[in-house]
């Protein structure tokens, strides 16, 4: 394949509610351009994305695929992305990497969830947006009325380049306000026949022609003089306009397609290759430090940008990137980031689907892929050894659904962990993470479809069976009040025996709390929980009563118990504990028996001190549509949630809240169901809160009978 100059590379992701047609559209493109010399579809299973086998399954696409072609001495790169939202981190990375979005319309469902969310993604990263609107071959078709719900969903930038003669059924002729033609396309869709505009839409063509050119000479003023001068403008004076207006996102063009019989592809093809702009007009990537802004110049240090990595079949792990300074070529040297160890460029690959094409080198602005990386992953630059900047990494937002996972078979523990590690290296939004604490293996994620995922690649690829459930809540325990408890350690069981007495009383730690003046502080030591928290232990030992030697024996023992609260076996935090007195024997003492004294006594004060279990809340905040508020609320209210307040924010409502985690399990599920997908929500922990008396209850005696079974 050829070397292209950054000036005649595109870049755009495809973009938009499942099932708007992306990868049928992408198929399209690629045939029409002489890619791909047959044209597969979804139910066959045979198309250049998604071709994984999950994919062919499930018929949806599940990650993003990198595709490219030639039209017209132009490359374009495409990024063809999944439309469920709990794939967003895919669409988030392609969008941080390209340089327009394509959004998809399905004309039967008109503006979707999804259209409205990667529109504001598209928004969020100031990049161009091209409507396409696909399936206009459906029936019961209403174009103008989709049209309007767009304009009143983004406004009066909509810029009409086609509309459809027929929509429906019978759909087979656009009229292109471009080249002011009606396109009439044959019944197995491809090259359409120009004609001449019929009559009966002549003053329709005309009126939103002259609407066309009215949008497309604002973006530059010698257009505008010219347009007032002659009231009209050449198709090329037009296309101008139109490049600077999408450049600047003062104009969203539409075009309209019925994709999956080929009709309208080559037409949006052209319009891509035309009217988009190459990444030296608007690709740029910050250092992390701030320091450096490449944008896609060659005399720039070479500077590679890893915005993927996947897994595929006889060629093992491949990573994605992109060029934002100097060039890649094979063989060369550059420096990993991730560890500043040194990464060898083993080949310079472009990649669509399976299907891959050497190339020599790859400029500035172009995606193309590589092989053999030794550690280099996801989100990682590879630098000029010279110039080992960092560029700024993507950021997703934080998981909100979370389960716990175990292979169904304990010999499959080890599998299991590496098959975890490969799939977050794939995907990293996706995470892991083992808790010692509740001592299970958890996956984070956007949704329950996202870790489904996950499961399907343990079960079907990796072939280890798995228990997917709910995590187990980490509580706390506390106390509220002093108590005092002694415990005698004493076993002799022939030769040297043990014994540890001690005497001790606890209470509960706040900030700003004074010492205790029953009895005198000889040493006071301060520890700061890992888990959040304080324990404070007073050694108020006088007369010899107990060797500072043992001291940190029992400090130990207190270590353990705290580790493994009395109630529930959960971390306990805040206690002040005040060793006042005890006994020891000359030969019998050792760090041992005072250990065990200390873990004994500990449990039967904490149990007199007014324990209670502390459970850790949220804070919450749900993005809603207004007429869906009322279900959300009263959900909410449900989850035992504390409403703080909401606020309008368009045609939405942020509704604020704190929520207990317990009642935050598959949240994610019920909020889409109770939205119709509509809504989405933060997560983020707030503090610890004592639980209601009966939920305490129930804890202790879930626990209880925990132990009895163990």
């Amino acid at each position: 394949m050829k070397v292209y100059q950054t000036q005649d590379i595109r870049n755009v992701n495809f973009a938009g509610a499942a099932k708007s047609g992306k990868t049928t559209l992408a198929e399209a493109i690629l045939y029409e351009s002489g890619f791909i010399n047959r044209l597969g579809n979804i139910d066959d299973k045979n198309t250049v994305s998604d071709y994984r086998p999950i994919e062919q399954d499930k018929q949806n696409s599940v990650s993003s695929t990198v595709l490219y072609t030639e039209h017209k001495n132009k490359k374009l790169n495409i990024i063809d992305t999944p439309g469920f939202p709990d794939y967003k981190g895919e669409v988030i990375t392609a969008m941080n990497v390209t340089d327009t979005s394509v959004i998809t319309i399905n004309a039967h469902n008109g503006v979707e969830t999804g259209t409205e969310k990667h529109f504001n993604y598209a928004e969020k990263y100031g990049l161009p947006v091209v409507f396409v609107m696909n399936h206009v071959d459906h029936e019961n078709i209403n174009f103008d009325n989709i049209l309007n719900q767009m304009k009143e969903e983004f406004g009066d930038k909509i810029a009409l380049i086609q509309y459809p003669v027929n929509a429906g059924l019978e759909f087979n002729s656009v009229i292109d306000l471009l080249q002011m033609k009606m396109l009439r396309y044959p019944e197995g869709g491809g090259k359409p026949e120009i004609l001449d505009i019929p009559d009966e839409e002549k003053d329709r063509a005309e009126e939103l022609h002259g609407s066309l050119i009215e949008s497309a000479a604002e973006g530059k003023e010698e257009l505008m003089e010219k347009f007032f001068e002659d009231e009209s403008l050449t198709e090329e004076e037009i296309n101008e306009g139109l490049k600077l207006g999408v450049k600047n996102r003062d104009i969203f063009p539409l075009l309209v397609t019925s994709a999956k019989k080929n009709m309208g592809p080559q037409r949006v093809l052209d319009f891509l290759v035309n009217n988009v702009p190459s990444p030296d007009i608007i690709s740029k990537r910050e250092t992390e430090d701030g320091q450096k802004e490449f944008t896609c110049k060659q005399d720039d240090p070479t500077s590679l940008f890893i915005f993927k990595t996947s897994m595929e079949q006889h060629l093992g792990e491949v990573s994605f990137f992109k060029v934002y300074g100097g060039k890649a070529t094979e063989g060369m040297d550059l420096i990993s980031t991730q560890r500043e160890n040194k990464e060898r460029i083993s080949q310079v690959m472009v990649m669509a689907g399976k299907k891959r094409d050497k190339v020599e080198e790859m400029l500035p602005g172009d995606i193309g892929a590589t092989i053999k990386l030794k550690e280099a992953q996801t989100n990682v630059t590879l630098a000029d050894p010279k110039y080992p900047a960092p560029l700024k990494k993507v950021q997703f937002p934080a998981p909100v659904h979370i389960v716990a996972i175990k292979a169904v078979n304990s010999s499959d523990d080890e599998k299991l962990g590496v098959a975890l590690n490969e799939i977050n290296r794939i995907d990293p939004t996706l995470i892991v993470e083992f808790s010692r604490e509740l001592k299970q293996t958890l996956i984070k994620g956007y949704g329950e479809l996202h870790i489904n995922t996950a499961k399907w690649y343990i079960e079907n690829h990796y072939n280890i069976d798995i228990e997917i459930f709910s995590p187990k809540i980490p509580y706390r325990e506390t106390i509220t009040k002093r108590a005092f408890a002694s415990y005698r350690h004493k076993k002799q069981s022939g030769g040297a025996g043990q014994f540890g007495e001690i005497y001790i009383m606890i209470e509960p730690y706040y900030e700003g709390m004074e010492d205790q003046k029953d009895y005198p502080i000889r040493d006071q030591q301060i520890y700061d929980m890992e888990w959040g928290g304080k324990l404070i232990l007073n050694n108020c030992i006088v007369g010899g009563a107990i060797d500072t030697k043992f001291i940190p024996a029992i400090l130990k023992g207190l270590m353990e118990r705290m580790e493994e609260g009395p109630l529930t076996g959960s971390y306990a935090r805040d206690i002040v504990v005040n060793v006042y007195d005890g006994k020891m024997h000359p030969v019998d003492s050792n760090e041992v028996s005072f250990k065990t004294a200390a873990r004994n006594a500990f449990s039967d004060a904490f149990k007199q001190a007014g324990p209670k279990i502390l459970e850790p809340v949220y804070y919450v905040e749900v993005m809603v549509p207004e007429d869906k508020m009322g279900d959300v609320m009263t959900d909410l209210q449900g989850r035992r949630a504390i409403i703080e307040g909401m606020e309008g924010e368009g045609k939405y409502q942020r509704i604020r809240a704190k929520v207990p985690l317990a009642e935050m399990d598959r949240y994610s599920t019920a909020l889409s169901s109770l939205t119709s997908g509509q809504a989405e929500f933060t997560m983020n922990f707030d503090s610890y809160q004592a639980v209601p008396g009966d939920l305490q209850q129930k804890l202790l005696k879930e626990y209880e009978e925990q132990q009895k079974e163990e």
